[in-house]
């Protein structure tokens, strides 16, 4: 067959071009392992620390930027004194974004 091209002979031998073809593909995939899944992993794994060392007294802020003090704890919620009324709000776990430390509590 004249017109036929044959794909066998394009190959090197040892199929090393099937592993050099997927090179890139497996350096794309370590970079994007590196910058954005680890980092988000470490993120995430921080996050569910600090919801799990939440205790009374910590003052927090919420998600919708919320600022209270911890009044009570349950297993999925909390509930917050938000001032300057003393209002008493029950919020998600899930919804506390960060605890505020001295420092930060007393530039506000």
């Amino acid at each position: 067959m004249i017109g036929s091209l044959n794909l066998f002979a394009l190959q090197a031998p040892g199929g090393s071009l099937g592993w050099l073809g997927f090179a890139p593909l497996i350096f794309i995939f370590a970079i994007f392992y590196f910058l954005l899944i680890m980092p988000q992993q470490r993120r995430q794994k921080k996050w569910q620390q600090m919801l799990s060392e939440l205790k009374t007294g910590d003052k927090v802020v919420t998600t919708g930027g919320l600022r209270g003090t911890i009044i009570a704890l349950k297993d999925d919620s909390l509930h917050l004194r938000v001032p300057p009324d003393n209002l008493r709000l029950e919020v998600s776990r899930g919804a506390i974004a960060s605890v505020v430390t001295g420092d930060e509590a007393a530039k506000s």
